[in-house]
């Protein structure tokens, strides 16, 4: 009987015949052992409730200090982030780190040029009308504002040495695990952010930034500190009965 197609293969994986491509990693790569230490339940049990209890006040911040964040603080946030599983341990992400004032208020200048498009035309009544509590709009002081902006590139696929490609398998899902890992990470410092989706500018971005045609854009997210007066909408989350299953 023929074996059924596996429903959660990747799309874009080709079929390769058995005298196909040598594996993008070494043939002979070497298994160690794992780096693990086993703790005792009640000190699991305090490390994940403490963690919640970090993660349960990070907010999405839309009013940031100018105040300086030393770059290193960003290199072990970038470096955490880069721990990220990957398909095929292909690491298709590329993080592009934009400090410099001139370059920051060029970046908003696009985003803001597409942004107004977006609120009066593209984006509809209802999708607009959503974000009134937020009181969102196409102004993104954010922008200019916050010490460090991080772009967030997906590399499509990369090139090898002999100058073909290397499938980058599952890229969006491995830079969306990645990218949350990264937003967990800037609150974990001490740090705040903005998960920033710029529609309609990805192009215009990597063009401004120089980036390669295999690499699209996917998220910006300012890092900073908030400013004095910050505020944020009173949300509530959704309790652990309505995201949670156990079988």
């Amino acid at each position: 009987m023929a074996e059924l197609p596996d429903e959660d293969a990747d799309p874009d994986a080709s079929d390769e015949a058995d005298d196909g491509p040598a594996p993008s990693l070494p043939v002979d790569l070497e298994h160690v052992a794992l780096d693990y230490e086993r703790r005792a339940v009640e000190d699991m049990a305090a490390r994940a409730r403490s963690f919640y209890e970090l993660m349960d006040r990070r907010r999405t911040v839309r009013a940031f200090s100018s105040d300086d964040v030393p770059f290193g603080i960003v290199e072990d946030i970038i470096r955490t982030a880069g721990t990220a599983p990957s398909g095929a341990h292909t690491e298709p992400w590329m993080y592009v780190v934009v400090s410099t004032p001139e370059l920051k208020q060029q970046i908003r200048d696009i985003v803001e040029q597409e942004e107004l498009i977006n609120y009066t035309q593209r984006m509809g009544a209802q999708w607009t009308t959503d974000l009134k509590p937020l009181r969102t709009n196409w102004e993104k002081e954010y922008l200019s504002d916050a010490p460090h902006l991080i772009m967030v590139f997906k590399q499509q696929y990369s090139l090898k040495a002999d100058g073909t490609r290397r499938n980058h398998y599952y890229n969006e899902l491995s830079v969306a695990i990645a990218s949350g890992i990264l937003i967990t990470a800037i609150h974990n410092a001490g740090l705040v952010t903005l998960t920033s989706t710029p529609l309609n500018c990805g192009p215009a971005l990597r063009a401004l930034l120089g980036r390669p045609a295999n690499e699209k854009l996917t998220l910006l997210l300012p890092v900073g500190y908030p400013a004095d007066d910050a505020q944020v909408p009173d949300l509530k989350r959704k309790p652990l009965e309505d995201i949670l299953v156990r079988l």
